[in-house]
């Protein structure tokens, strides 16, 4: 009778193209990885995979097992981990991942909610604007938006990322407001070159009737950090193109104004990132349940709608 290891470690390679990535999927060591395999082989008498220094290959008898496998296995897991779940309190690090601005506005104030509900799990976050590799750096959980979705990991939507224009008072005094996008390339505009193109952000606006039109910026001022954007207007520097959420909380003391409020431009989901439902770690579970419970008790995917004035 095969372990749960053996198949495992099989199931992990064959997905993720290598023993080095189902280790680190695993919390185990290449050599674990590639001795559980091998011992599978030769209990089953195959050979599943074709090996080289450079890649991992499925043989077609190894596609055969995989493909029998791979769902029983992932029922058991499951089967075992609701068990000893039953009794468990969740524990354990929680790295995540999220942006500088919405993290810290957002998420971070929800913290000492979580750890009084879950006391023995030790929060580990990180807020950078980047698109992490989540199994290859070992984080549990990542929140953002445009995620590649590679294999094994899954997407939980939370709200819409909604992209508005906005400038402060003092900027507006005197100026006329556009009544459309094409209107924009009347006023300064502060723009945001990307890190990973080196180009600039253009956007597509809309409004509730289907209408679309682009949002043509003057490039007044360029930086490349949604936070810088957003501060450069407050100053009164100009124009700028920021996600609802970093706006909201300076909409709401009269610091900025929304310029064209019947018009967005949609930058896709805010979502929350993570490895295979079925494989979710106790602590990782219930942070991701308790951050749909703030969401909708907040009511941020309404408040970040664009549609919203």
């Amino acid at each position: 009778m095969e372990t749960l290891a053996n198949l495992e470690s099989f199931v992990r390679s064959a997905e993720l193209g290598s023993f080095s990535s189902a280790a680190r999927r695993m919390g185990l060591t290449p050599a674990a990885v590639s001795r559980n395999v091998a011992a599978l082989e030769a209990n089953l008498k195959l050979r599943l995979f074709q090996r080289s220094t450079r890649s991992l290959t499925l043989t077609e008898a190894g596609e055969r097992f995989l493909h029998s496998v791979r769902d029983h296995l992932e029922s058991l897991q499951v089967a075992i981990a609701e068990a000893s779940n039953e009794q468990a309190e969740p524990a354990g690090v929680l790295r995540l991942s999220m942006s500088p601005t919405f993290g810290v506005e957002y998420i971070l104030p929800t913290l000492p909610e979580f750890m009084t509900r879950y006391p023995l799990i030790r929060p580990e976050w990180m807020f950078e604007n980047r698109q992490v590799d989540l199994i290859g750096e070992g984080y549990d959980a990542a929140i953002g938006g445009g995620f590649d979705l590679t294999p094994g990991i899954i997407a939980k939507t939370l709200a819409s990322a909604h992209i508005i224009a906005v400038a402060s008072p003092s900027y507006m005094q005197g100026r006329v407001p556009p009544h459309d996008p094409s209107g924009l390339v009347e006023l300064d505009g502060i723009v945001m070159r990307s890190m990973r193109t080196g180009r600039i952000r253009q956007w597509q606006m809309r409004n509730v009737a289907g209408d679309e039109q682009p949002a043509v910026l003057k490039e007044r001022i360029v930086v490349n950090d949604p936070a810088a954007m957003r501060s450069a207007a407050v100053l009164g520097l100009g124009v700028a193109m920021i996600a609802k959420p970093d706006a909201l909380p300076y909409l709401e003391n009269g610091e900025l104004v929304r310029l064209l409020p019947a018009w967005y431009a949609d930058a896709g989901p805010i979502s929350v990132y993570y490895a295979s439902r079925t494989l979710l770690p106790t602590k990782t579970r219930v942070f991701i349940d308790f951050l749909g419970e703030v969401f909708q008790r907040e009511r941020w995917p309404e408040r970040f709608a664009g549609t919203l004035g």
